[in-house]
C-alpha cells in the first residue's frame, strides 16, 4: 500500500520477532508492522548469536539501508530498546533518513545502564532462570519444557551479555522524537526513563501504563492506540499516516 509507514521492532531478551505477530492484526492499515528478527532465533536460528550491540545494529542498519525507502519508525521494549536506539544511530551513519520516531519500551535510558553491568559476565543457567522468573511475562508451561529451554537459554544467555557489555559514549543527538514507555509497577525507575530525553533534538514524551516489565502484553490495545497517535503527530508528510 504507497504510503504506508514502517514500524520496525526490536525484540526483548529472549524473544524473536514472533513477540510482536499480533501487532499486525491491531495497528491501522496505513502501518506496516516489520518485526526484526534477530541472529541466532527464529528463521535466522542458523546464525551466529550476536554479543556486541555495537556490532549488531551495524550489522542490522546494513540490512535495512536496501529497504528505507518510505518512512519509517523503531520500535524496541527493554533490551530492544536500547537497539533501536543504536540502529537508529547506526543508519544515521550510513547517510539514512531519520526515522519518523524512535519508541523505548520498559527500557533505561542509554546514559542510566549502570544496574546492568552485573551481565557482563556470563550467566549460568540457574542464574538466567532466576532472572527470567524475575521479570515475569515468561508462561510457566516454559520452565516445565526441557527442549523449550535448550534453546531459549542460549539466546537469553546472549542477549544478556548484549546488555551487560554495553558502553554508552555521547554523540550527536538524534533528529528524531523519542517516545518512552513504561510500566508503573517496573522496576526501571522513573529517573532512568526520564534521561532519554537528553538523546534526541526533537520532540519527547513519557507515558506510564499499569503494569510491571511486560506492561505490553497486559496494555496491548492501549499501548498501540498511544502510540499510533504519537506516529501520527510526527509524521513529517501529511500522507504518510492515514487517519
Amino acid at each position: 500500500m504507497p504510503g504506508r509507514l514502517h514500524l520496525y521492532c526490536l525484540p526483548y531478551s529472549g524473544a524473536s520477532a514472533m513477540a510482536y505477530a499480533r501487532w499486525r492484526r491491531s495497528l491501522p492499515a496505513s502501518v506496516e508492522v516489520l518485526p526484526l528478527e534477530l541472529p541466532g532465533r527464529g528463521r535466522r536460528f542458523n546464525e551466529p548469536l550476536q554479543t556486541d550491540m555495537y556490532a549488531l545494529a551495524k550489522q542490522l542498519a546494513a540490512e535495512l539501508s536496501e529497504s528505507l525507502k518510505q518512512p519509517y519508525a523503531l520500535f524496541g521494549h527493554s533490551l530492544g530498546g536500547l537497539l533501536a536506539f543504536e540502529l537508529a544511530h547506526a543508519l544515521r551513519q550510513l547517510g539514512m533518513p531519520a526515522p519518523q520516531a524512535l519508541f523505548a519500551s520498559a527500557a533505561s535510558a542509554p546514559s542510566r545502564r549502570e544496574s546492568h553491568l552485573e551481565l557482563a559476565q556470563e550467566q549460568s543457567d540457574e542464574q538466567l532462570l532466576l532472572r527470567l522468573r524475575s521479570l515475569g511475562g515468561t508462561p510457566a508451561a516454559v520452565f516445565d519444557d526441557a527442549e523449550m529451554l535448550s534453546l531459549t537459554l542460549p539466546v537469553l544467555r546472549a542477549d544478556f551479555l548484549l546488555c551487560g557489555r554495553y558502553r554508552y559514549y555521547r554523540r550527536a543527538r538524534l533528529g528524531c522524537p523519542i517516545h518512552v514507555l513504561g510500566g508503573k509497577a517496573d522496576r526501571v525507575s522513573m529517573d532512568a526513563l526520564a534521561a532519554w530525553q537528553d538523546e534526541t533534538a526533537d520532540d519527547f514524551s513519557l507515558e506510564m501504563f499499569e503494569g510491571d516489565h511486560f506492561f505490553i502484553n497486559a496494555c496491548e490495545q492501549q499501548l498501540l492506540e498511544y502510540m499510533f497517535g504519537k506516529l501520527r503527530e510526527s509524521g513529517r508528510d501529511p500522507r504518510a499516516i492515514e487517519a
